[in-house]
């Protein structure tokens, strides 16, 4: 890390506080959610109450020898941790074990017939089927038309405000959605971003045409045709961190479709969750539905989800699934071999409230502490795509911090009504 002194981690043992509403309001939420999503049997009808009563009034419990992930959740903390209340060990850490203990409550992880049956999957589905996904994806149909640096600009504030399709986040605040986004960022480094993945494009455009948005109105030749090629700025990889599925993955996955369509990049590994967390936390099924969404769509988005598809097929796109981007810790814990898939990355780009707060570690930080000192750390270059969903945050200057104080208080930290775009080079 730097050598700015973190501030003590996030707790949720504070009456009152972001957190400790999640723990005491938002799981219990989820659990009666989760209870009444499919016909459970007695059996896990009856480990639900458990949970229910434990999360809430009992104390972090051990996992049985027999639990598959029993040795990695002791190299977590588990030990440590065991015979606290939930509110008094890391936020990110009780939040993190608590879905662990849903997904085994429900079958997950054991022998039977809800052995891998994501117990979010309905609410998921329902997000992506939604008439405004639908109108989403029309738009894509006019956006073709528009410069290349206009489409550029449009997909990446789309990957960025699609995190506000957060199903987690609208259970503890349901008017979320409905209020409208500031139009200004908190932050917004986006042309370092561009300058970090060029348009190598040469067959009609003019270069990197994002600063401007005026030039090449051609909609590329289709992904992955210069994947993988020579050693210019267009042969790298990208890293996208996923965040949520559904009306958030796709514009994710759009993204992605543009930096290989464009020669920004020569492959995109697309980091998901190994198994349903934080309800809405994307993993390979929902990838899958994502991009049979795309294909089954009218116009424009079947032909970007017909290339995607290809993609998946030749390697230019990837899905990943690390055991990590389940933990409790934050990125700077990460072991060696992600580490060294972020070293060989041209650039990281990490999507999402919970990938924040494990970028830059789970800490009530002063808000002007640099960006860039925070995440020191990391290995090579990466950017944040960060609707504002709890506390944390770093990088922003004073005057705009003063302002966002003076006109909300502190609500403009967890609103989800702010954004950021972050990069340390």
């Amino acid at each position: 890390m730097s050598d700015t002194p973190a501030p003590p981690v996030i707790l949720g043992n504070e009456p009152g506080s972001f957190p400790h509403g999640v723990l005491a309001e938002r799981h219990p939420a989820i659990i009666r959610q989760v209870r009444d999503a499919f016909p459970y049997g007695p059996d896990v009808h009856r480990g639900l109450d458990a949970l229910l009563e434990n999360c809430t009034k009992g104390v972090i419990e051990p996992l049985p020898d027999t639990a598959p992930d029993r040795d990695r959740w002791r190299s977590w903390g588990l030990d440590e941790y065991v015979g606290r209340s939930w509110f008094d060990v890391p936020w990110l850490w009780s939040e993190s074990y608590f879905y662990r203990q849903l997904l085994d409550t429900v079958g997950y992880f054991g022998v039977g017939p809800w052995q891998g049956i994501d117990p979010f999957r309905p609410f998921k589905l329902a997000e992506l089927d939604a008439p405004e996904t639908d109108e989403e994806l029309s738009v894509l149909d006019t956006l073709e038309a528009r410069p290349v640096g206009e489409r550029a600009r449009a997909l990446l504030h789309g990957s960025l405000w699609g995190n506000r399709a957060d199903l987690g986040f609208r259970l503890s605040d349901a008017e979320a959605e409905e209020r409208a986004a500031v139009p200004g960022l908190v932050a917004d480094d986006s042309e370092k971003l561009w300058s970090l993945l060029p348009d190598t494009d040469t067959g009609t455009g003019t270069g990197n045409s994002t600063s401007t948005g005026t030039s090449d109105t051609s909609s590329g030749t289709g992904i992955g045709s210069r994947a993988g090629t020579g050693s210019g700025p267009g042969s790298g990889t990208v890293c996208l961190v996923a965040d949520n599925a559904g009306r958030e993955l796709i514009p994710d996955l759009l993204l992605a479709a543009h930096l290989l369509d464009r020669g920004r990049c020569g492959r995109v590994v697309l980091q998901v969750k190994p198994y349903p967390y934080y309800v809405s936390d994307a993993t390979t099924a929902d990838v899958v539905d994502a991009l049979r969404k795309l294909t089954g769509a009218p116009g424009a988005a079947a032909d970007h989800g017909r290339r995607l598809w290809a993609a998946m097929a030749d390697g230019t796109l990837t899905v990943r699934a690390h055991p990590f981007s389940a933990g409790p810790l934050p990125y700077a814990a990460m072991p060696d071999d992600l580490r060294a898939e972020f070293a060989a990355a041209s650039l990281t780009i990490v999507k999402g409230d919970l990938n924040y707060r494990r970028l830059v570690g789970d800490s009530r930080w002063n808000p002007t502490t640099p960006f860039a000192d925070v995440t020191a750390y990391f290995p090579g270059p990466v950017a944040a795509l960060r609707t504002l969903k709890s506390e944390v945050i770093t990088g922003l200057d004073a005057g705009t911090e003063a302002a966002l104080v003076a006109a909300e208080g502190q609500r403009w930290r967890t609103g989800g009504t702010h954004a950021l775009i972050q990069v340390r080079e």
